[in-house]
């Protein structure tokens, strides 16, 4: 069965789609069947894997309407994984979705399908709790949370966790955080090892071991419609993806030993 795993945070500009894109394309490289699943309007993981926005039809918002299907609307990219494109129109669906019967569960209806055919099901969650966001709270099964470590993401992922908490109590009872991944780091900054050092001491081993750097290839490759070890795969932020998916595949074969520090029960 495919793992699906909600790539979240409520604060916007902390790595949410750039994680979701390359993290793909590092888990396909490695050999993984992956399905990423752009569930913002901005359609930004959509641009990154070199897709066409307004061109791409159907997206995931006919999926959540229910007028199309997985099958549909899958686009196989050139980097070796699917995605599920967005576009503006999926800003739509949180209004139509209001009135549809079941509206929580509809992406999670639609993936039943996928369940033999992908190792791994990313879902790019837009940075705000609407529905979209709880549409992929309740289609996953844990959660991967990309933060900076600063001062402010400390108060958001407070929240954050609160939030989780409500989900699996009401929507999703096996919810839970896959891990914490921190983001655009540099650790010449004092605030960030001391932020990341409370990251360890409170959530354990729920912290990646894997850190991804500033980087400026990070930063231009979406620009060119790839993700960063299709651009620059010696760039050190390339090399942190890799790093993150082998992590997460020891994790999954139970190489890496994990403990429920930091669940969110």
């Amino acid at each position: 069965m495919a793992k699906v795993l909600a790539v979240t945070n409520q604060k916007g500009g902390v790595g949410k789609t750039t994680t979701a894109v390359n993290l793909s394309a590092s888990l396909a490289a490695l050999g993984q069947r992956v399905l990423m699943i752009d569930l913002d309007p901005q359609g930004n993981a959509t641009t990154g894997c070199g897709v066409m926005k307004r061109e791409a039809l159907p997206t995931v918002y006919q999926i959540l309407i229910g007028r199309s299907t997985l099958d549909e609307a899958r686009i196989r990219t050139e980097f070796g994984f699917d995605i599920l494109p967005a576009n503006r129109e999926l800003a739509g669906a949180e209004v139509e979705l209001i009135e549809l019967d079941n509206r929580e569960y509809r992406l999670r209806d639609a993936l039943d399908a996928a369940g033999e055919q992908y190792d791994f099901v990313l879902l790019d969650c837009p940075p705000a709790l609407n529905m979209l966001t709880v549409n992929g709270l309740v289609a996953a099964e844990a959660v991967m949370i990309p933060m900076q470590c600063e001062y402010y993401a400390l108060e958001g992922l407070t929240d954050l966790v609160t939030t989780l908490r409500k989900v699996r109590a009401n929507l999703n009872p096996v919810l839970q955080i896959e891990g914490l991944l921190r983001t655009m780091y540099d650790p010449r900054m004092t605030l960030m090892q001391q932020v990341s050092g409370e990251l360890e001491s409170h959530f354990g081993d729920k912290v990646y071991q894997s850190i991804i750097p500033r980087n400026v290839r990070l930063a231009e490759a979406p620009s060119y419609g790839k993700p960063v070890i299709a651009f620059d795969r010696a760039s050190k932020g390339a090399q942190a993806y890799l790093q993150l998916a082998q992590e997460m595949l020891d994790r999954r074969d139970g190489k890496v030993a994990t403990s429920q520090q930091g669940a969110l029960a």
